[in-house]
């Protein structure tokens, strides 16, 4: 008897857009000395949050478009 296993599905991966458009924004916040507390991405939604300092939050979605969490 085979026993079935619940795989989970691959971990999703942030398209080229939001690749450039992170790095970007990274590197502008970076030379403004902005600590980068967080870069992650919502597998559910697919945007890449980044949390810049303690109060900056910026979202970028899988088209590269980006905009200030309020």
């Amino acid at each position: 008897m085979v026993e079935l296993q619940a795989t989970t599905p691959p971990p999703r991966q942030p398209t080229l857009p939001q690749l450039r458009t992170c790095f970007d924004l990274c590197q502008r916040l970076t030379l403004m000395y902005r600590s980068l507390s967080l870069v992650c991405m919502d597998e559910t939604s697919g945007n890449i949050f980044i949390l810049a300092g303690e109060e900056t939050e910026i979202l970028i979605f899988p088209d590269g478009r980006w905009m200030f969490k309020v």
